[in-house]
């Protein structure tokens, strides 16, 4: 098995995304990227904290990609808009890539520059982060496969 760690505005919308891709064995939900051991959600939605909601992604290579992974993280959210995902607005909801490994990274970074080619045709530049992977804090047991808990799809309120 592998890991991956994508953060593309609410967590809730793209652990759901994941969560249903076939060779993807487990999701989380949970925070990212800042500078507060052990955030709560309510220290993250403060923007105090530097995290990011991100998903952490175990998945199984002999049956989905990273670089299969990657196309679902681009299409799941709009990677240019800085710090926002529809309604959410803040860091917390930026687009980043959380690199494990080295590999990972190139490729991230081979996938980002083929997107930015096509997103420039139509004068957009991708925002997204692509930075090594820390400390990954699991969010709050509530917020665990929240769609699939609350009969929600739509992480607006």
């Amino acid at each position: 098995m592998e890991r991956a760690i994508f953060a593309a505005g609410c967590f809730w919308h793209v652990e759901d995304a994941f969560s249903r891709i076939k060779g993807v064995v487990a999701t989380r939900a949970g925070y990212t990227g800042g500078h507060t051991a052990s955030p709560s959600y309510k220290q993250v939605s403060s923007g105090m904290t530097g995290h990011a909601e991100a998903v952490e992604i175990e998945f199984d290579p002999s049956i989905i990609s990273y670089e299969q992974l990657l196309d679902v993280f681009w299409n799941v959210h709009d990677p240019t808009t800085l710090d926002r995902q529809g309604p959410d607005v803040g860091s917390q909801y930026r687009s980043a890539i959380f690199f494990v490994t080295p590999e990972q990274k190139a490729r991230a970074l081979a996938s980002k520059e083929k997107l930015q080619s096509v997103s420039q045709s139509r004068g957009r530049k991708i925002v997204t982060e692509i930075v090594p992977a820390g400390p990954f804090y699991p969010a709050e047991e509530y917020h665990q496969k929240y769609f699939q808990k609350t009969g929600r799809h739509s992480c607006a309120v």
